[in-house]
């Protein structure tokens, strides 16, 4: 009898492990903690990067609490929240989510930061509207609906005040913010472009992206970029430039010339898929 307990006990066990293992492999390296961790790090005076390897979280500090831009997804959630931890903030100091868009990268953590944290959740009405019908590539557990912005909208949080621009294309209702970063207390304007890939169709779609595109190409004053991916703003290549600053360097994130050669290469891509998408319209 002890034996055949035994016998159960270990097939129970290798099912168990073998469960695993197959759980393991089937984990995209995308979704896994492990390879996507990033050691956070300060930026500027009041931004610290608290994002992953492929899909980024920033933290902008205020005299009133913090702002979180986007909140990474299932178990890379922790990456923030042990990265405020680490830079030596709470995250409890979360006042408020600023959701680019909302697919699941950007928007997946949102419902644990109000859940844990209190935090008032802020996003676009055609976004919010995204979370009421099926995901489009990755289920994640949806947010309360909180604080619906847009163009002209702004917030303020003590001394801190960002201003919110409706961009679509990318999803119907991409949110975009400006606001003032400070590098040893000298001001720049920064500003996060909250959708940029051209991974959806349609000729509506891309017209959308194109003319959201245009309008901060005549912005013009833009010094800093922070994108939502970092790859869109070479963050890490910028950050080992940062470490390596001496005194009397520029800062290696204030660069207005590459962030307008980055909007010219996206609208010359633009328009390249509206061609293609008015093509296959007309066949």
């Amino acid at each position: 009898m002890i034996n055949r307990n035994i016998r159960v006990s270990l097939l129970g066990l290798c099912v168990l492990l073998l469960s695993s293992f197959a759980l393991a492999q089937q984990l995209s390296p995308r979704d896994d903690p492990a390879q996507q961790r990033v050691e956070p790090f300060q930026v500027f005076d009041n931004l610290y990067y608290v994002g992953a390897k492929w899909v980024s979280a920033w933290v902008l500090e205020t005299d009133q609490g913090l702002i979180l831009f986007d909140s990474l997804y299932g178990d890379l959630v922790d990456i923030a929240i042990d990265g405020i931890r680490a830079l030596g903030m709470d995250p409890n100091d979360i006042r408020y989510v600023i959701v680019t868009h909302a697919h699941f990268d950007h928007i997946g953590g949102a419902k644990r930061m109000q859940d844990e944290f209190g935090a008032v959740v802020m996003m676009t009405e055609a976004d919010w509207q995204m979370t009421e019908v099926e995901p489009i590539y990755q289920a994640y557990p949806k947010p309360r609906r909180h604080l619906t912005v847009g163009n002209g909208s702004s917030l303020n949080l003590g001394r801190t005040r960002l201003s919110f621009f409706q961009t679509p294309g990318h999803t119907p209702g991409v949110l975009s913010t400006r606001f003032t970063v400070y590098d040893d207390g000298y001001p720049h304007t920064a500003f996060m472009f909250g959708g940029v890939g051209l991974n959806f169709s349609g000729v509506e779609r891309t017209e959308m992206y194109i003319d959201s595109v245009k309008r901060l190409m005549g912005m013009g004053d833009i010094e800093v970029n922070v994108p939502n991916h970092e790859g869109s703003g070479d963050v890490f290549e910028r950050y080992e430039l940062l470490k390596q600053r001496r005194d009397g360097d520029a800062h290696p994130f204030v660069d207005p010339e590459s962030y307008e050669a980055w909007l010219e290469i996206l609208l010359i891509n633009a328009e390249d898929k509206l061609q293609q998408e008015q093509a296959a319209a007309a066949n």
